[in-house]
């Protein structure tokens, strides 16, 4: 009898343990699904297509991002070098704004874009600009 008891109360105790650990995580899946990815949008500048558009020297660029991304987590680059920017919130989405400085002037530059949203997922996204001479 003493045999069938401690079976049972460690096959109680196993099944405790399970119940409670799937009960506090959450699966990758899971958590995907929970999380909405920030997604960049309204981007201002020209993108470069076959047709060469080209973008102004030093030309102010813009985008948004939904108030659910975390604005501290933002990341900007062009060209793989960061870019001072500034953001501005409201209860819709934040605005970002950045200068392109004056060395990518007459270059092919890609402007890289990162951010966490509040729950935590990760989002990325880029575009590719031709910035035209100062003349």
């Amino acid at each position: 009898m003493n045999v069938k008891k401690t079976m049972l109360s460690s096959h109680l105790i196993i099944a405790g343990l399970l119940l409670a650990n799937t009960a506090s995580a959450y699966t990758p899946e899971e958590q995907e699904k929970l999380c909405k990815k920030p997604k960049f949008t309204d981007f201002n500048l020209t993108e470069y297509t076959a047709e060469q558009a080209e973008t102004a020297p030093e030309a102010e660029l813009m985008f948004k991002v939904p108030a659910w991304t975390d604005a501290s987590t933002i990341k900007l680059t062009a060209k793989k070098l960061p870019l001072a920017f500034s953001v501005e919130s409201n209860s819709s989405f934040h605005k970002v704004k950045a200068k392109l400085p004056p060395e990518l002037n007459g270059q092919f530059v890609r402007i890289n874009v990162s951010a966490k949203a509040m729950l935590g997922c990760h989002s990325e996204d880029g575009w590719l600009i031709k910035v035209a001479e100062k003349k």
